[in-house]
């Protein structure tokens, strides 16, 4: 691990840069209470209803509890959310645990994940039915949109070999965040990159029509899902007071999944509150870790070696790479250190 203590730059501090979404006057400040520290926060990819944890965590005060000021954003996917992150235009941002080794591998530095969002990869490819696309060797000669930067696109080589298909064969369209669920509405593509937690709001966009869903997972068994990336420069009492706010928003949200699809209508009125509802829902299964003890959020080093090893077995990351580069472990829900290393 990193062994010198990090501080946090005052110039990563109020960032704006994306429209505000959502924001709300902040709640008067108790008398004695230290001051309210402003910090910028990137979704992973736009404003989803499985995002809807985060603005729990904002709505029921879980922020404001430890001193934090939550501007939540929407992201672009983990490579554009990294380019972001590293030029200090946010101080916290969801990235693909598995497209940040990927990233790292091609030569990515200055950030650290410290917290698990999913404890298996969510990455999939969604088509609606009729279109012949029943299993990964359907999508030979298909057109798939995606977004530049989303793991979705960067792995798919990787799910694709192993799934008997030639990734060759496949043409790719990109397609901006808010308009590729749409896409694949109008048929302008034949499937889209996509996370299994996102059906129900591609079901919505798609009129009610019956979706198919080709989760990476079936193949890629130890990676994990999104995580909770921070620039190296925080200091370890920022992170550890943020990630402790998003995993209670985290774990709340899932255990009351009507409220918190209730909760995201509010600051963003065009998502149906039942979708959002329904994506929440879905998340329980990929969020609540599988083994008796281990909290949500943990990151354990065996489980990310593993996923680098299965990585660099398949040609996608270079040899070297070891867990610790990747993650601090110290910081990590159940841990007890102080610093960032």
């Amino acid at each position: 691990m990193l062994t010198r203590r990090l501080r946090l730059p005052a110039a990563t501090l109020a960032v704006s840069l994306l429209a505000t979404a959502g924001c709300e006057p902040a709640a008067p400040q108790k008398q004695g209470a230290p001051p309210v520290q402003k910090v910028t926060y990137l979704t992973g990819f736009g404003l989803l209803g499985q995002d809807a944890y985060m603005f729990v965590a904002r709505e029921k005060g879980f922020f404001r509890d430890v001193g934090l000021e939550v501007d939540i954003k929407p992201g672009a996917g983990t490579g554009e959310n990294l380019k972001l992150l590293l030029a200090g235009k946010a101080d916290f941002a969801t990235i693909d645990l598995t497209g940040a080794i990927i990233a790292y591998g091609t030569g990515a530095r200055g950030f650290t994940t410290v917290a698990a969002v999913h404890q298996r990869s969510t990455s999939c490819i969604i088509a609606l039915e009729g279109r012949g696309i029943s299993g990964p060797r359907d999508l030979a000669g298909k057109t798939i949109g995606y977004q530049p930067g989303g793991v979705n696109y960067t792995l798919f080589p990787v799910y694709a070999r192993l799934a008997g298909l030639d990734p060759t064969t496949v043409r790719w369209v990109s397609v901006p965040p808010p308009q590729i669920r749409t896409a694949l509405a109008a048929g302008t593509v034949d499937a889209i990159t996509e996370l299994v937690v996102g059906k129900p709001g591609v079901e919505s966009a798609a009129a009610g029509r019956t979706v198919v869903t080709l989760p990476y997972s079936d193949y890629l068994t130890d990676l994990y899902g999104n995580a909770l990336a921070v620039p190296l420069g925080f200091r370890a009492d920022t992170v550890t007071r943020f990630r402790d706010a998003m995993m209670r928003g985290l774990a709340y949200a899932i255990d009351h999944p009507a409220e918190a699809g209730q909760i995201f209508a509010k600051f963003q009125p065009q998502y149906p509150a039942k979708v959002a509802e329904a994506e929440t829902a879905l998340m329980a299964a990929y969020v609540r870790p599988d083994r008796a003890g281990v909290p949500i959020g943990a990151l354990e080093p065996q489980r990310v070696m593993r996923s680098i090893a299965l990585l660099q077995a398949a040609g996608a990351v270079p040899a070297g790479i070891t867990p610790d580069q990747l993650v601090s472990f110290n910081l990590s829900p159940g841990a007890s250190a102080t610093a960032v290393r």
